[in-house]
């Protein structure tokens, strides 16, 4: 294009200006960062040396935290950075790196959580046929499947992001690279790529939104019938949970990806990013896992061991 200058790396945006500001939200974010490592890291350890809990809950639930750690890793370190320091600067291959991983940590996100709300169905509706339905063979298969899906729609995304020419500006309104605020940056028609983005976030995300949600109404309808009162709060406030982190992350998303580009405020999109890019891998692991007795019994259990094998070695 005539009379343009071709954008070779890109700003990222704070949430202020103002010094004490930035401090602080370099805070919350690496507080909310170490949390999320420290849950996620205890659920993979204790999920792995227990024996009691091999089982394909526990499987999904290993592998959901450990694509929550990078997940979250993706976008809070370089946003500390921006945070406290005056480099905002990041280059176009950083910037497609970062998106391409965002989009596949998500997407695998929300399958591994469809995954984890069907299993809970058969679990609890299907108890006779789960050792079948929900064999390790068909576990490992359905977590292969999700990556590759998830490996898929990020490259998909990602290319057809980078086919465009970027020359109105070099400034991205958000804490890290997405789709959206790069797509207002391009000098060429972008029509397309919004009715792409439209189409896969309703097939992927409110696929996978219909699908739990379907999942949980089939087993608040079962435990409906339990005879017993305890059996069904059980139920509940297992299942309860659960769907609220989904609509979270779920709602958070369509917020910043499903709207016109042209009336969206840039603080509404960056606070709406949080609750889809760093609340879901932080609530993961109380709501899934630290709530669970099982959890807690099995935690006690390895602490117990790892402070006799302490003694034994002392």
């Amino acid at each position: 294009m005539p009379n343009t200058t071709m954008v070779t790396g890109f700003l990222l945006t704070r949430f202020s200006d103002i010094w004490e500001y930035r401090v602080l939200h370099a805070l919350l974010f690496l507080l909310m960062y170490l949390a999320t490592l420290m849950g996620n890291f205890l659920i993979i350890t204790v999920t792995t040396l227990d024996q009691s809990l091999q089982t394909p809950m526990y499987f999904f639930l290993r592998n959901l935290s450990l694509l929550d750690m990078c997940y979250i890793s993706v976008t809070v370190p370089k946003a500390c950075v921006i945070f406290l320091l005056d480099d905002r600067t990041v280059s176009i291959v950083g910037c497609s790196v970062q998106i391409f991983l965002v989009f596949l940590f998500a997407c695998t996100e929300q399958l591994f959580l469809t995954i984890m709300a069907y299993d809970r169905y058969v679990a609890i509706c299907q108890p006779l046929h789960f050792h079948i339905i929900m064999n390790p063979r068909i576990c490992v298969q359905m977590t292969l499947v999700s990556i590759l899906t998830g490996l898929a729609y990020a490259g998909f995304h990602t290319g057809n992001t980078f086919r465009l020419p970027f020359c109105h500006s070099n400034v991205v309104h958000q804490y890290f690279c997405d789709v959206p605020s790069l797509l207002k940056l391009s000098c060429s028609e972008i029509s397309s790529n919004e009715i792409l983005i439209l189409i896969s976030a309703v097939l992927i995300g409110g696929g996978c939104f219909a699908c739990i949600t379907m999942s949980y109404g089939r087993i608040f309808s079962t435990v409906l019938k339990f005879p017993k009162r305890g059996e069904q709060r059980k139920a509940f406030s297992t299942c309860v949970p659960h769907i609220l982190v989904v609509t979270i992350f779920v709602s958070a998303g369509a917020a910043v990806y499903m709207k016109p580009n042209s009336n969206s405020p840039t603080i509404q999109d960056m606070i709406a990013s949080v609750f889809y890019s760093i609340v879901p891998p932080l609530l993961n692991p109380i709501i899934y896992s630290l709530r669970n007795k099982q959890i807690k019994e099995a935690v006690k259990r390895v602490m117990r061991r790892m402070l006799y094998s302490g003694k034994k070695i002392g």
